[in-house]
């Protein structure tokens, strides 16, 4: 199975990269331009070299190449660009891919982070709109910080909450995240469940600025 990371140049595309590649996953990260995602690949290769040594598989191509060489596609792109660059990739997206939507739609407004407004609950619905029916998209990896996934000195400790309105898009999801190190996936159910994920990070994000951490994330108990 090999994983594509679309925009995965960004904080929140290093550091999945990063994770899944450690987790023994051949990565594939994705770029307008394929000079800088082969040039960000060869950073990523040497970060996880000096970390766990050699055996990373990580490349780089441009987003259209990544679409046609990978299986699952996790989009990381900041949400104000994810509809674009999901329909300039439509046509190459073909029957047993899956796309996976960690993007959460924030603004600021009077100095305020709050979610935009959509026509859809969530921008996960949003984005789904935009897929071939056939092309499955489940939420997943949007209540964890990218500069935590990014530093692999930390443990993850955490839940990955996953949703989608695909059973089995789901469970190959749950299936990848689960060799990730220190994460716990849990199925969430269907996509609707997206609205609740992306008020969960915008709520992390407040815990970390009033308690002036970093990390916040979220674990449930007693499962």
């Amino acid at each position: 199975m090999r994983i594509g990371i679309l925009g995965g140049t960004g904080p929140e595309g290093r550091g999945l990269a990063l994770r899944l590649s450690q987790a023994g996953y051949p990565v594939i990260i994705g770029s307008r331009s394929p000079e800088q995602a082969a040039q960000r690949a060869e950073e990523l290769r040497r970060c996880l070299k000096e970390e766990s040594g050699p055996g990373a598989h990580i490349g780089g191509l441009g987003n259209p190449g990544v679409v046609e060489a990978c299986d699952i596609l996790f989009l990381a792109v900041p949400f104000e660009h994810a509809a674009g660059l999901l329909e300039s990739c439509r046509d190459q997206l073909r029957q047993g891919q899956i796309v996976v939507d960690v993007t959460v739609p924030l603004q600021f407004r009077s100095k305020r982070l709050q979610l935009r407004e959509l026509p859809e609950p969530s921008a996960s619905e949003h984005l789904a709109g935009i897929l071939p029916q056939d092309v499955p998209l489940v939420a997943a990896f949007k209540t964890i910080p990218a500069h935590l996934l990014e530093d692999l000195s930390q443990r993850l400790d955490c839940h990955v909450f996953v949703c989608g309105d695909s059973v089995e898009a789901r469970r190959r999801v749950i299936q990848v995240s689960s060799g990730i190190e220190g994460l716990s996936p849990l199925d969430v159910g269907p996509l609707r469940q997206a609205s609740t994920l992306e008020r969960m990070t915008v709520l992390a994000i407040q815990i970390n600025k009033r308690h002036r951490v970093h990390h916040s994330r979220f674990r449930v108990v007693g499962l």
